[in-house]
């Protein structure tokens, strides 16, 4: 008898942007790290249908799945923490289940009942987590062991109430021994004395006893490791044990999140709730990433030349996958963020400071990544720059808006397509290097655009693009647009030296742009940082980050390849390091 689903929940109090989602991963890497099957699932109030029509000023960055969907930016997290393939039924909004619920009463499921928030709605929820929790995202066949549901927002929130009453309700229908609730909070420090304050999560707490929740565990946010007198008095009147509180203070790097919870004996408390068997955890590949990327010293400089650089978040996915392949080629990651529109000659006339201090940045890099992004506002900064990398032989990689203005540069400048352009930013541009694309909508925004995972065919095995990937015939990669490289000046592009090594199955999509004679300029249509991991990183990532550090060469000999074909998954953990042995073996014996 297959046993029952356990769920984990995390909340969040006093304030967002607490780390919930950094909290719920590194859950899941605990109980993967004890041989448990995980699966998540996030919760966002908002009524949005999915995060694809937000500015990522307004949410950070819109997390594209293999199956199309849209998603929060910590369904990425869940990805990258736990190494799982997840679906656009992962992240429920309240525009999800509205519209649910709607087509249902439509339909006339209802049976001519009044629809209401209570029992309608609460039932969809609860129906909706028992569902997805039950998909398997690792792999394999069967469901999964444990499902971690993150809410999203604050306890207290008018529209997260409809999600804590169905919450309420859930705990009693899959028993207390299969839920286990944990609340994140903080803990600040107020005035000059350097007291910690515990009130805020004691009215955090109190909000949520209030609605019929009460956590089993508190995860208590701060800058510095909490006293043990405030552990105790946290425990006193928060209605919990003193050792299911977990103190998760600031640390060098998130990685080193689940050895704080695992030191302080996190796993063990919701293995207690969760009546789950005691385990070792093997988390030693984890630590040894968390620990080497606090000492590793040697340097490399990578420019981000977007549009969304106020926000760190708005680009998590490509800041984390740099962060994978840096800490495989053994470098200390810089990323320098350049606002694109800086770059521009209009910005010269209005702040000429702010002009050269960008391309000081773009100057002084090893590497330059242009990422993707909408609308035209800073376009012309992405093709400056693509132009600069191209003439000063500079490692460069763009990705969708980034390898279309690689294109339009291409074609202005070395084909003499004086007014080339995508007609995205000027629908009537007499030279079009990048069009609309036939499949999309130009009325409606929501998931109309080319979305998800596609397959892209490499046209020759002498290229970079295919040797970073193993020397494998395709790959499938995660998209995100509505235009493409025109495919009517392609045979142009490609005669003056700027090859499309990769397209998709009709041979007419564009996907894998190399220049001829250059170290590394690679471009990619597709979207490569969704699926980085930690221990596998992204290919165009890794090859963009071992040529800004001068080690691209040997990474893509037959040798490496073979190597790295051979390894469990494709991929080695330390290829360089491997690569390094690999050397020595070959040295002559000294006489």
């Amino acid at each position: 008898m297959k046993a029952p689903m356990k769920y984990v929940v995390v909340t969040g109090g006093v304030v967002s942007g607490l780390g919930k989602g950094v909290t719920a991963s590194s859950i899941g890497v605990l109980l993967k790290a004890g041989g448990w099957r995980v699966t998540n699932i996030k919760i966002d109030p908002y009524i949005n249908i999915d995060a694809g029509t937000m500015s990522p000023f307004e949410h950070g960055e819109v997390f594209v799945l293999d199956d199309g969907g849209e998603a929060d930016l910590d369904l990425g997290n869940y990805e990258r923490f736990v190494d799982s393939t997840l679906t656009r039924d992962h992240n429920i909004t309240t525009g999800k289940i509205y519209q649910t619920v709607i087509a249902k009463e439509r339909k006339g499921e209802y049976l001519g009942k009044t629809v209401q928030v209570i029992p309608h709605m609460t039932d969809e929820i609860q129906d909706w987590i028992e569902r997805v929790s039950r998909l398997p995202v690792d792999g394999s066949p069967g469901q999964p062991d444990v499902c971690i549901i993150e809410l999203g927002g604050t306890v207290g929130d008018i529209e997260s109430m409809p999600f804590i009453e169905a919450l309420r309700q859930f705990q009693f229908r899959v028993g207390s021994d299969n839920f286990c609730l944990i609340h994140v909070s903080l803990v600040p420090v107020v005035g000059a004395v350097g007291e910690q304050k515990t009130k805020p999560t004691q009215h955090s707490v109190q909000a949520l006893r209030s609605a019929g929740l009460s956590p089993h565990m508190l995860a208590c946010r701060s800058q510095a490791p909490l006293e043990q007198s405030v552990m105790d008095k946290l425990a006193l009147f928060c209605h919990v044990t003193p050792d299911c509180i977990l103190n998760l203070c600031d640390v060098s790097n998130i990685w080193h999140v689940p050895l704080v919870m695992q030191e302080q004996g996190g796993h063990l408390a919701i293995m207690r709730q969760l009546r789950l068997d005691f385990r070792k955890l093997e988390l030693d590949s984890w630590a040894h990433r968390a620990n080497k990327w606090d000492t590793v010293t040697m340097p490399v400089k990578i420019a981000i030349v977007g549009k969304y650089t106020g926000l760190g978040d708005s680009y998590l996915s490509v800041t984390k996958a740099l962060m994978h392949s840096a800490i495989s080629a053994d470098r200390k990651l810089n990323i320098v963020w350049v606002e694109a529109g800086m770059l521009e000659g209009a910005t010269l006339a209005e702040d000429p400071t702010a002009h050269a201090e960008a391309w000081e940045n773009v100057h002084s890099a090893d590497g330059i990544l242009v990422p993707g992004g909408f609308g035209e506002r800073g376009t012309e900064g992405k093709i400056l720059a693509a132009k600069y990398a191209r003439e000063n032989q500079v490692p460069f990689l763009g990705i969708c808006l980034g390898m279309q203005a690689a294109v339009i540069e291409y074609a202005r400048n070395v084909l003499g397509m004086k007014n080339a352009h995508s007609t995205e930013m000027v629908p009537d541009c007499a030279d079009p290097a990048v069009i609309f694309m036939p499949e999309g909508s130009t009325t409606h925004m929501g998931g109309t655009m080319r979305l998800g995972s596609r397959r892209t065919i490499f046209q020759t095995q002498d290229c970079k693009a295919a040797k970073l990937y193993n020397s494998m015939p395709f790959v499938d990669e995660r998209h995100r647009h509505r235009y493409e490289v025109n495919p009517d000046i392609v045979d142009r592009l490609e005669k003056a030296g700027c090859v499309f090594v990769g397209k998709d199955e009709t041979n007419r999509r564009m996907e894998i742009l190399e220049l001829s004679g250059h170290p590394f300029f690679l471009a990619t249509q597709y979207h490569p940082e969704y699926k980085s991991r930690p221990g596998r990183p992204s290919p165009p990532f890794m090859g963009l980050v071992l040529a800004a550090s001068g080690q691209l060469d040997q990474y893509l000999t037959s040798e490496a390849i073979g190597m790295r074909m051979n390894a469990p998954g494709g991929f080695l953990q330390s290829p360089l390091k491997a690569l390094k042995g690999l050397a020595k073996e070959d040295e002559p014996d000294s006489p």
